[in-house]
């Protein structure tokens, strides 16, 4: 299967996340061009956008590795096949054309493709607001920390009671200058171990407390916040950053409208990945079978699963187990 020129590919994968990532590598290991589409502005799916920097220890072959360098190791082992990344855009419309599919794009951009792969994760997901940070999105009010350094020295206020909020208190200790959570309830959703390593950090955790506002110092930067504390009035504290970890909503969007056997966000398939349209495959988190085990380590032979039954699916001369890639050359 040759590479076809334009806006046509042999497979267009939507969802650019650790399973999407193996996918494009595995595609071009077939011979396939692929182009992956994906809403956020970078590839890493859920994992850039909310715990770049947590380690992670059930991937194969690593003991232990930190979650951006995973994605960037998946950029970087499907780079040689060239896959075409059409990120922060989204996929809208799929509809048959030929013996192939049409997906169109936000803003009305249309790729062809022999087959389409869902690689969505949990779908789309919104940040849960902060009423007291409207309007400082992007000038000190964060929802995830794509860089630590960024805040090398900084006051750092965490809102949020999650394990994501004490996952950003346990990353960002090492390089801020302070780091303070704030929780509206006294009980907190996090694992016991995490928020029992905050403590012993010495972190200050304030509960039963909310953010109500945020004070700008004169060059327009972030200078502190206020915090109303139950039962003990109101405090300032120092903050050059507020992290918002207050959990976020998620929804399939328009693929939901797309003719799939959808349940609670997941998409069923059979042992070939398919689902219940013609060339139309979903792989990771986003499909659903019985005995699914969501793990990033499953979807990766989800996505080898798929895209060798895809090579099949449009090419029937094709075998669907190409060999194993030590042997290539």
């Amino acid at each position: 299967m040759t590479e076809v020129p334009g806006d046509s590919y042999d497979l267009v994968i939507i969802g650019a996340g650790p399973t999407g990532l193996f996918a494009a590598y595995y595609a071009g290991f077939r011979g396939l061009s692929m182009a992956v589409v994906d809403s956020l502005p970078e590839p890493g799916g859920q994992v850039t956008a909310m715990y770049p920097e947590k380690m992670i220890y059930d991937v194969g072959g690593f003991a232990e590795v930190r979650g951006r360098d995973l994605v960037d190791g998946l950029v970087k082992q499907a780079a040689p096949f060239k896959p075409k990344y059409l990120l922060g855009r989204k996929a809208e419309k799929l509809e048959p054309v030929g013996d192939g599919l049409e997906l169109t794009l936000d803003g009305g951009e249309t790729l062809r493709a022999g087959a389409v792969l869902i690689t969505a994760g949990i779908g789309e997901f919104t940040p849960r607001p902060l009423p007291a940070g409207d309007g400082w999105l992007g000038r000190g009010m964060v929802h995830f920390v794509p860089s630590l350094q960024a805040h090398a020295g900084q006051h750092v206020v965490v809102v949020g009671g999650g394990d994501s909020a004490f996952d950003w208190i346990l990353a960002l200790h090492p390089v801020a200058a302070s780091v303070t959570l704030v929780h509206r309830r006294a009980k907190f959703r996090a694992a016991e171990s995490i928020v029992r390593q905050a403590r012993e950090l010495g972190t200050r955790i304030i509960t039963d407390a909310e953010v109500t506002r945020f004070v700008e110092a004169p060059d327009g930067s972030l200078e502190a916040v206020d915090v109303s504390i139950k039962g003990s009035g109101d405090e300032r504290l120092p903050a050059n950053a507020v992290v918002a970890a207050l959990g976020f909503t998620a929804d399939l969007g328009p693929i939901e409208s797309w003719g799939l056997e959808i349940d609670h966000r997941a998409i069923a398939v059979d042992s070939t990945m398919a689902t219940a349209r013609p060339r139309v495959y979903a792989a990771g988190d986003v499909a659903a079978y019985p005995g699914k085990v969501k793990l990033i380590a499953t979807g990766f032979g989800e996505a080898a699963t798929a895209v060798n039954n895809i090579a099949v699916a449009l090419d029937p001369d094709a075998h669907l187990f190409p060999g194993h890639s030590s042997n290539a050359e």
